[in-house]
């Protein structure tokens, strides 16, 4: 569940980060609980990454999804007063490409920080949140020295421009948790009852545990811009970024 299933739903979206329409059949509707299908390629959400908005199409209609709520299945969230294709419906599903296009360069930019500021200071995430094109992560860091800022900005873009691969797949726990620094937040967040565990590699840079979509190199993340780094404490400290087109 999670990796190739969540509930009924077989998850396109991380099979193929770059789908944006597909076909697939309603499984339930129900207007308080929501939309499973039976192959969905939303990102539901999860890891600091926000849900994909997108629509179903159907007989002609059209209803807008713009979000997702995870229990024993995965629901889709309709717009308020849209309608709910009824279950067996074949139904066209699009996921909004500039979001998550957005959204999958923002999480991959995420991740060379995360690997420059693991790879030269030494520091762990000690939390993270990204919206469409900007984005915070916080890291486990005492000290940093007085041209900080400009020096993480300077070595993300370094790896941007380097065009590295990104590659992805699945591993069975016991081998994904014997990779070392696979974890880089301070605690372990993979849930105990998950067997397989999905490794984001960020090739020669960034190798860790991930659930969310990602750009296939860094070069298609495009510049990164340091906005601001602030205190949170006596040893952490939030690095704002965001992208600029």
């Amino acid at each position: 569940m999670g990796v190739t299933h969540h509930g009924r739903t077989h998850r396109l979206d991380l099979a193929d980060p770059t789908l944006r329409e597909w076909g697939c059949t309603v499984l339930h509707a129900d207007p308080e609980q929501g939309i499973v299908l039976d192959r969905s390629a939303f990102y539901p959400g999860g890891g600091g990454q926000p849900p994909d908005h997108g629509v179903l199409l159907w007989q002609g209609v059209q209803t807008r999804i713009v979000g997702t709520r995870k229990g024993d299945d995965l629901w889709l969230i309709p717009a308020e007063g849209d309608p709910l294709p009824p279950a067996g419906t074949a139904v066209t599903g699009a996921v909004e490409d500039e979001r998550r296009t957005k959204l999958m360069r923002t999480h991959s930019g995420l991740h060379v920080l995360c690997g420059v500021v693991f790879r030269d200071f030494g520091a762990l995430v000690t939390g993270g949140n990204m919206e469409p094109g900007e984005a915070r992560m916080d890291f486990n860091l005492p000290e940093v020295p007085a041209d900080f800022k400009s020096r993480i900005e300077e070595l993300v873009n370094a790896e941007v421009t380097a065009d590295r691969a990104v590659a992805v797949r699945v591993l069975p726990r016991a081998e994904a948790l014997s990779l070392p620094d696979i974890i880089r937040t301070q605690s372990n967040l993979i849930p105990p009852e998950e067997q397989e565990v999905r490794i984001v590699d960020i090739v020669g840079l960034d190798v860790q545990a991930d659930g969310g979509t990602h750009v296939a190199s860094t070069a298609q993340i495009g510049k990164v811009q340091v906005v601001k780094v602030e205190s949170k404490g006596r040893a952490n400290r939030r690095v704002r970024v965001r992208l600029v087109d």
